[in-house]
């Protein structure tokens, strides 16, 4: 086992996992700490130590507003712990090997957290890479700066550094990605074979990093959880970035909120205090999210995606049963007819005979679909027209989820299946919910290894087959409480016409961009 490693900047020691032959590096410094002058400035070099150093302890999360207050379900699952350290010197990654030696060069895994770019962390335990190195795998779950502190812009900042004017967060991944492309040969990695993946905002954070140019030499490929979102009933969707010049504008607000005129004064103020003001200042004013500046983000990550302007590899991706469900709202046929006609044009009355949209699904809401599923599938088709030649899969999370809340597939409880965690989960999960784990965790090491989910399950026998979703065979996994079962897509004109709804927002976005 690889107990101790050299990086770039000196040696690390791991300390080993529950299973003792898989060795967990915790808190190992990609960057500098970004406080001081390195406030809202791109990560800079980390400095070199003497001796080694000890990685037996997640370092603090990025700040944020306190975890674990609250009865939300996310606050019942993983952020259970009030008083976990918090610091803007934030920006560690975290390392799971089962590597003999360095030269076993295995597939690696870095994994982005989500939150809404707001909260979240990688300590969060259902992200234990251990279950992933078991299966030959070398895990990394990068820590980035969020809100505020990760997504501002201001006009002082675009003229003192043009070359990264915002977008610290996701700087703050891409430097963990290059990290791990320098060093991690020395944890028993292959820095030629790196997956990215990431779930809600940290799927996002995957498109976002997919389609920067400068990434593309370094990604082979790239898992995309519940993370592909537009409305097939609106424009745009989450995920779709600012510019710079209304980031800009926010971010003068927000100086003024803070009752401060410079940036060398919002550097010098208490992290806290501005983690406080902006909790405050979110809830009359837009959050701060990826800004389009031209530099990293050189354009919607979604239409960049459809034009096939994004690193050239196979792609997983997918959604939970009931997250995010998108309706029409109208109280009356009359008010449906009208919303139609302004959504569709003259393929309103086409929409309006479709099956599914002849009684309300709830009260006035009409026509309940999943935005996510029809846009992964959109993107997908757009994919294979653009002749890419690389396979995209096609998963929906519709496994049974016990617990006196009756939580449905809400978002994000699969991930507790894909990285076979749920022994931390609280809820009463029985036999066949870690069979389905098992599973899921083997498709996603699968993929991550050779960009195929498809091999063998734990006891030598072929799992179900999964095939790539193409027009001419549309495959969908779905992950039931009776374990994965591959499915031909059932025909829907109405899904189908949504499909085609997305895919014309998407492409209109292109345009007018």
């Amino acid at each position: 086992m690889i107990r101790t490693a050299k990086t770039e900047n000196g040696w690390v020691r791991g300390i080993e996992a529950a299973d003792p032959r898989i060795t967990a590096f915790k808190g190992v410094p990609f960057a500098a700490p970004p406080v001081g002058e390195n406030r809202w400035r791109a990560p800079q070099p980390c400095a070199d130590w003497e001796g080694v150093r000890k990685a037996y302890r997640f370092a603090p999360i990025s700040v944020q507003d306190t975890p674990g207050i609250g009865d939300i379900v996310y606050n019942r699952e993983w952020h259970v712990d009030p008083s976990i350290e918090m610091s803007e010197d934030c920006l560690y990654l975290n390392i799971w090997t089962g590597a003999s030696s360095p030269e076993e060069r295995q597939p690696v895994l870095v994994w982005f957290f989500g939150g809404g770019l707001q909260w979240g962390y990688p300590s969060e335990m259902e992200f234990d890479g251990e279950r992933l190195a078991r299966r030959g795998i070398v895990v990394v779950t990068v820590n980035y700066r969020i809100n505020v502190f990760g997504f501002l812009a201001h006009p002082e900042l675009s003229a003192q550094q043009p070359d990264a004017p915002a977008n610290f967060g996701s700087l703050d991944q891409q430097a963990g990605l290059r990290w791990v492309a320098r060093n991690i040969a020395a944890f028993g990695g292959d820095p030629e074979n790196i997956t990215i993946a990431g779930q809600s905002a940290g799927g996002g954070s995957v498109m976002s990093q997919m389609t920067c140019p400068d990434n593309f030499g370094l990604i082979r490929r790239a898992v995309v959880m519940s993370a592909m979102i537009r409305d097939p009933y609106g424009e745009g969707g989450i995920g779709k970035p600012c510019t710079l010049q209304e980031a800009e504008e926010n971010g003068r607000q927000f100086f003024e909120y803070l009752g401060v005129s410079t940036l060398e004064e919002a550097r010098r103020l208490d992290a806290l205090y501005i983690r406080d003001r902006y909790a405050e200042y979110a809830a009359e004013h837009p959050q701060m999210f990826t800004v389009q500046d031209n530099v990293f983000c050189v354009g919607d990550p979604m239409v960049l995606f459809a034009q096939g302007r994004h690193a050239p590899v196979p792609v997983m991706a997918g959604n939970t049963a009931d997250e995010f469900p998108n309706f029409l709202k109208a109280s009356s046929h009359g008010e449906l007819r009208e919303k139609a006609a302004e959504l569709f044009g003259d393929r309103a009355d086409e929409f309006l005979s479709l099956p599914e949209l002849q009684e309300p699904q709830d009260g006035d809401l009409w026509g309940k679909a999943s935005g996510i599923e029809c846009t992964v599938k959109a993107q997908f088709l757009q994919h294979e027209k653009n002749g890419k030649g690389q396979p995209c899969y096609y998963y929906r999370f519709d496994a049974d989820i016990p617990g006196p809340d009756d939580p449905g597939t809400f978002h994000s409880v699969d991930l507790w299946f894909f990285f076979e965690t749920l022994a931390k989960c609280w809820r009463p999960l029985v036999g066949r919910h870690y069979d389905l784990a098992r599973q899921m965790c083997n498709y996603w090491a699968n993929f991550i290894k050779t960009g195929d989910p498809n091999g063998p399950d734990a006891d030598g026998t072929p799992m179900p087959r999964w095939d790539a979703y193409t027009d001419a065979n549309r495959c969908e996994m779905v992950f039931t409480g009776d374990g994965a079962k591959p499915r031909a897509e059932e025909p829907s004109a109405f899904r189908d016409f949504l499909i085609e709804a997305v895919t014309a927002d998407i492409n209109d976005s292109g345009e007018q961009g």
